[in-house]
């Protein structure tokens, strides 16, 4: 038994089903329909609605359920993002943008779109201090578990990376927020 799999039931649908996948589209139908229900069991369950439940001390107004996915052996899944400033305005009046000449690598997601057989699309999210600063959470190639501590905020990327859900054996729900999708 691994992944939270029943290798001995003879139930075809279970070995079909995948919990990641579903609490992925959980997440997703959160963040596309909000209701009104309480639910203070976990601070960090998936399954939370409305979205903003997961918002402390204060409810906000959240439009994204930040979580990270963990392999099979518990480490943190990781995507690559470019980081992108904008430089202000162009000749023709529109917004430029500058990139950073290095890669980085974030354990944070944003569920865009499930679709298939457990495929989602993700965008991969910026980690940031509550001051807004950069949060570099690998050093040397190995994840900064205690950078992880320091992520308060989350700033989207514009960089997405699409995902087989069955190959994923944990999620951890970490925070609502709401996310400025708009690139100008």
């Amino acid at each position: 038994m691994g992944c939270g799999r029943n290798e001995e039931s003879n139930d075809v649908r279970r070995h079909q089903d995948n919990c990641i996948c579903e609490v992925v589209r959980a997440i997703k139908r959160v963040q596309d329909i909000r209701e009104d229900r309480d639910c203070d069991d976990c601070r960090t369950d998936c399954f939370l609605t409305p979205l903003g439940s997961l918002v402390s001390p204060s409810r906000q107004r959240a439009n994204t359920r930040v979580f990270m996915l963990l392999t099979d052996d518990g480490d943190p899944f990781k995507a690559m993002f470019k980081r992108e400033r904008r430089r202000g305005r162009g000749s023709l009046g529109t917004t430029e943008l500058e990139r950073d000449c290095g890669g980085c690598f974030s354990v944070f997601f944003r569920v865009q779109n499930v679709f298939d057989n457990c495929c989602a699309t993700l965008e991969v999210l910026e980690p940031r201090k509550e001051n807004g600063e950069r949060v570099n959470l690998f050093k040397h190639g190995k994840l900064d578990f205690d950078e992880l501590c320091h992520v308060e905020r989350f700033e989207a990327t514009g960089s997405c990376i699409t995902v087989d859900l069955k190959c994923f054996c944990g999620i951890q729900c970490v925070k609502d927020v709401f996310i400025d999708c708009d690139e100008d």
